[in-house]
């Protein structure tokens, strides 16, 4: 069998030129039939023809350079020339350089971060690291690489054999973090957010489904590229598949239920494939009679009982030596022990 899909123009409405943009010279298809538009269906479409573009709008800075997107596209081997950045649609009509480029620049004023919560919800911010500043293409490989460090392997024993197992599926994940940066509306400067939480992944876009776009289209796999031009620069760069395979890798992975729909907003959540005995590390400590800065010492032990007190240290925000006395407060109080060699030892949580 084969499927043929043809896609929308992106110029709409089309009209004959001898009658122009109005009811006799703008036509629509319905079933087998071909019927002239009204006014109120052409002044709809060519709403959206004017919609905001990011290579129309002009980058609110002009001193941009683009050394690493460059390296990108010389590691592809793709030849770069003086008209690099003209072949890119980088510059606007009079020369000047667009919000396209400003993404793609060196550097930029656009924050991208990554937050770690130590429980379910957003309650409690463990880490923020920052992703942005930089070339949104370098920002999605820093991206996925921070998401691939978190994805743990855990041994999983079944009735049949032993397998490792990941948190999440990493292809999965690569394309929802690829698919939110591509598909943002820039355009009203709100980045995407990547929050990591110790049961689940949730990463949200701003800019909610494209104009007479169905649930069901994008969960199909049709794509409708809310910017093309950026699109095909994560393409060149082999990021992301222009035909809305992003989509169905997902949910070969995951039931639909992962997305969650807004006005203004998409959300996909993964959520972690723990083992049983890992299952208990996610119930978060809590106790209203000590130090706030103790129960984030224990909540992190259990999420990684290996975490040394550098690591404490840095996700807590406070010197060292401020950790090492109080992992003796919570020793000598029988809250913590310390398990095995100096080395090679790990916190149990008493």
């Amino acid at each position: 069998m084969i499927n043929i899909t043809v896609a929308n123009g992106n110029e709409k409405p089309y009209y004959l030129k001898s009658k122009g943009m109005t009811y006799e010279g703008c036509f629509i298809r319905i079933g087998s039939s071909v019927e002239h538009m009204h006014q109120n269906e052409i002044d709809d479409m060519l709403s959206v023809k004017l919609k905001p573009s990011l290579k129309k709008i002009v980058s609110p800075k002009q001193k941009l350079t683009f050394s690493q997107l460059k390296i990108y596209y010389e590691e592809m081997g793709y030849p770069i020339n003086n008209n690099f950045l003209e072949q890119l649609n980088l510059k606007t009509e009079d020369g000047k350089f667009n919000y396209l480029a400003y993404l793609l620049a060196d550097n930029n004023e656009i924050s991208i971060k990554v937050a770690t919560y130590s429980t379910t919800d957003s309650y409690d911010l463990i880490e923020s690291e920052e992703y942005g500043y930089c070339c949104l293409i370098k920002s999605a490989k820093n991206i996925i690489n921070k998401f691939n460090q978190v994805n743990k392997t855990f041994t999983k024993i079944t009735y049949e054999d032993r397998k490792e197992v990941k948190l999440f599926d990493s292809i999965a994940v690569k394309e929802a973090i690829t698919n939110a940066l591509v598909h943002n509306a820039w355009e009203r400067e709100y980045p995407p957010k990547f929050e990591i939480f110790s049961d689940h992944i949730s990463i949200s876009s701003t800019g909610g489904l494209p104009r007479n776009f169905t649930e069901e289209d994008f969960l199909n796999g049709f794509s409708a590229p809310r910017y093309p031009e950026l699109m095909r620069v994560f393409k060149d760069l082999d990021l992301v598949e222009q035909l809305g395979t992003g989509i169905i890798r997902i949910l070969k992975a995951y039931d639909k239920s992962v997305y969650q729909f807004y006005p203004n907003f998409i959300r996909v959540n993964f959520n972690f494939d723990y083992p049983e005995r890992e299952i208990n590390k996610l119930s978060m400590f809590n106790d209203k009679n000590m130090p706030n800065i103790q129960i984030k010492i224990i909540n992190l032990m259990k999420q990684d009982r290996n975490i040394t007190q550098d690591n404490l240290a840095k996700n807590i925000g406070v010197s060292r030596s401020t950790i090492a006395r109080q992992i003796k407060l919570l020793i000598e109080e029988n809250k913590i022990k310390r398990s095995g060699s100096k080395k090679n030892g790990y916190w149990e949580i008493i």
